[in-house]
């Protein structure tokens, strides 16, 4: 992973070359990129999309991660069977099968437009919506397998304990259930946030124009405009991002008793 990282990182210092690629100067100029008000808008709009199919999978996968958790150990290979079920077909194919789905022809747009719940010229396709839901879709696995993980070690005797001091349900589950399981939400976070800030093939397939995300605009750079150099900036500035809060929080993270 470092190794590819440091030459994306070298290759957004290098020139473009005019006949596209890499040229032989060196340069801060690709980071002009950053001053576009268009860039700006797909920062943004890549920054809402990954926050909110983060916390939808986060509030699908916590019902479901506690129902397998407390269910009973024979079934519990069952249902993970069915909750991995989808990493069997191919990931392209299963976003098509999504873009087929939500197609303007297809039979869920004219049911809604039979309700009246769809205009005749409105589309379930090409927007950020189609790229919120296929997107929840492809990563609500990866949000359940962490935070099931963290509640089989959960020790649920301690929600009765919370019951019979007066607390209520909800409250034993968010004061409770929720902190002990704190490891597997942070990681179920992370799982999500990060490879949506990178998102192409979802929005490319299903977000049209108003759900493009920078991760478009980098392939873009990349394949159609061959400015190699360019594209490198953007995926720099976007991985620091993603690097710079982790490393912040570890370089003053406090030593737990273990660690003494």
């Amino acid at each position: 992973m470092l190794v590819p990282a440091l030459l994306v990182l070298a290759i957004a210092f290098r020139t473009t070359d005019t006949a596209g690629g890499i040229g032989d100067g060196w340069t801060l100029g690709q980071f002009g990129v950053f001053r576009e008000k268009s860039i700006h808008v797909l920062l943004w709009r890549t920054l809402w999309i990954s926050a909110l199919t983060t916390a939808l999978c986060l509030v699908l996968a916590l019902p479901v991660a506690w129902y397998v958790a407390r269910a009973k150990v024979t079934w519990r290979p069952r249902l993970l069977l069915l909750i991995i079920v989808p990493f069997w077909t191919n990931f392209l194919i299963r976003v098509f099968a999504w873009n087929q789905i939500l197609h303007s022809e297809g039979p869920l747009a004219r049911g809604l437009r039979a309700v009246h719940l769809l205009g005749e010229s409105e589309s379930l396709l090409f927007n950020a919506a189609a790229v919120v839901l296929v997107s929840v879709y492809t990563y609500l696995p990866f949000a359940i397998l962490p935070l099931y993980a963290a509640a089989e070690k959960f020790d649920f005797s301690l929600l009765d304990a919370a019951r019979d001091l007066g607390a209520t349900a909800f409250h034993a589950f968010r004061a409770v259930f929720l902190p002990g399981i704190r490891k597997g939400i942070g990681t179920a976070v992370v799982i999500v946030f990060i490879p949506m800030l990178g998102s192409y093939v979802v929005p490319d397939l299903v977000g049209g124009t108003d759900g493009q995300m920078i991760g478009n605009k980098i392939a873009q750079r990349n394949f159609a405009d061959r400015n190699l150099p360019a594209a490198s900036a953007m995926a720099a500035v976007l991985t620091l991002g993603v690097l710079a809060p982790m490393i912040f929080k570890g370089m003053f993270r406090k030593p737990e008793a273990s660690d003494s």
